[in-house]
């Protein structure tokens, strides 16, 4: 289910009621939906998911275009008015993630969405002065089954 694993990462993350409390709810999947004029002045903290793309890793000697599985990159991109608010919702994001997958059952209803693993990196902490906030984006490289598989 690769062109559709954003969609655990969210589930992941408004499952964790201490970090929906930590940004009051506003955790979501792509952008935040409103106008651009209105983006500046969205309340903080936020995250916002996002699905950067994929690609899938070749042909198989039982399939001559696709292989057996998809490398995805999911973004989460948290944004606060400090640094040390930043880093605590950082630190949940990355401890639900990895807590959700791993006690995954089969009887979750997400649980096809699941990689079968993932590298893990964080870019630099930005600040930018318009809003102003601190930012930052947790960047996953997911190994997934493709979608027809």
């Amino acid at each position: 289910m690769s062109l559709i694993t954003d969609q655990v990462f969210y589930n992941a993350l408004r499952q964790n009621a201490d970090l929906m409390a930590m940004v009051g709810g506003r955790i979501e999947n792509t952008s935040i939906p409103v106008p651009d004029d209105d983006l500046l002045n969205q309340p903080l903290p936020y995250i916002i998911i996002t699905y950067d793309g994929m690609q899938n890793d070749g042909f198989t000697k039982d399939d001559d275009y696709e292989g057996d599985t998809d490398k995805v990159q999911i973004g989460i991109e948290a944004a606060a008015s400090d640094r040390e608010t930043l880093g605590e919702i950082m630190k949940s994001v990355r401890e639900t993630v990895k807590e959700y997958f791993m006690e995954a059952t089969d009887q979750q209803p997400d649980s096809e969405l699941i990689p079968l693993s993932y590298n893990l990196k964080a870019s630099p902490v930005g600040y930018d002065s318009d809003v102003p906030c601190y930012y930052q984006t947790l960047q996953y490289d997911c190994d997934t089954k493709p979608d027809n598989k």
